[in-house]
Order: C-alpha cells, then structure tokens, then sequence
C-alpha cells in the first residue's frame, strides 16, 4: 500500500538528521512501500496510519551495498 500524503506535506518535511534533505516515497527497494525515505542519509522513516513517524530511533537503516 503506498504511502498516501498531500503535496504540500510532502514538500515541507525534512528528514531529522542533519543535513535536513527532502523525503521521498517509498524505499529504494519497494516504492509502494509504508515508508518516506532522505535523499541524504537514505534512512527511511515508518508512515503509520498515515502519519510520518520521522524520530531517527524508528528510522531503518540503508543497507549496506
């Protein structure tokens, strides 16, 4: 199920980390996923019940590649 938020929302979170990059949709591996993913650090940050859970103790690490 993808993540389902206005434009405007999405246009003004950031990510929390420090260099506060815009979020995109999805993960790498699965864009229709419940997850809005930093274009800097490439955490992706869990969307529950429609709401971003952006804490960086809920955020799932890249994986190594």
């Amino acid at each position: 199920m993808a993540v389902q938020l206005e434009a405007q929302l999405l246009e003004i979170l950031a990510c929390p980390c420090p260099e506060h990059a815009p979020l995109q949709v999805g993960t790498p591996d699965d864009p229709e996923a419940d997850f809005l993913t930093c274009t800097a650090c490439r955490r992706s940050f869990p969307v529950r019940d429609g709401i971003p859970v952006l804490l960086l103790d809920e955020a799932v690490e890249p994986s190594a590649e």
